[in-house]
């Protein structure tokens, strides 16, 4: 198997990743966390931002055609968590320091991308884990934006530092040899010698 053939076989583990990670949380609507972008995090920071972009794009489309079509407009967000995330391991590396940092950026990208969505289309629910703080902050400022956009952050802060510190932790214990096959500079693995 080629590298690109490989890239995009990992590319669609990504896929299927975000797709049973996330479908699970929501199922069992946990509170603060989501875990459907861990697969793109990881081909992000192992492949690079395009691939990233790639499987959090086509994750939502999938996911809105497979369960619930609101999922589709959310591919924005995705996509924009695969370039982040791209981006920054290629320059930065991805240890757990910058998967700390990256998971704080994406806390803030996110829900700055995802809360006018939510609220121009959804009217601020989306019948996930974080409507009961939704709902609470609803009535406490009465203002619908802002109680999506702080609902969202307090969400992603957990979800997003958790699924980059994970995504840490898998891309460490992945041999040289097999990372070295997508073509990543070694700097992406921060930490190897």
């Amino acid at each position: 198997m080629n590298n690109k053939s490989l890239a995009l076989t990992m590319a669609a583990l990504g896929i299927v990743v975000n797709l049973v990670l996330g479908t699970t949380v929501a199922m069992l609507k946990i509170p603060l966390l989501f875990l459907d972008t861990v697969g793109t995090i990881f081909v992000a920071a192992v492949l690079g931002p395009v691939y990233g972009a790639m499987a959090g794009g086509l994750t939502n489309l999938i996911q809105g055609m497979i369960t619930n079509p609101a999922n589709i407009p959310f591919a924005l967000v995705n996509i924009v968590i695969g370039i982040v995330v791209g981006l920054i391991a290629r320059r930065y590396g991805f240890d757990y320091w910058i998967a700390l940092l990256t998971g704080l950026i994406l806390a803030i990208v996110a829900p700055l991308i995802g809360t006018p969505i939510v609220v121009w289309l959804f009217g601020g629910v989306t019948g996930g884990g974080i409507d009961f703080v939704f709902a609470w902050l609803l009535n406490s400022t009465q203002n619908i934006f802002e109680a999506a956009f702080i609902s969202r952050i307090t969400g992603n802060l957990v979800d997003k530092v958790a699924s980059c510190l994970f995504v840490a932790f898998v891309i460490r214990r992945l041999s040289a040899k097999i990372r070295s096959r997508f073509g990543a500079p070694k700097k992406v693995y921060a930490g190897d010698n």
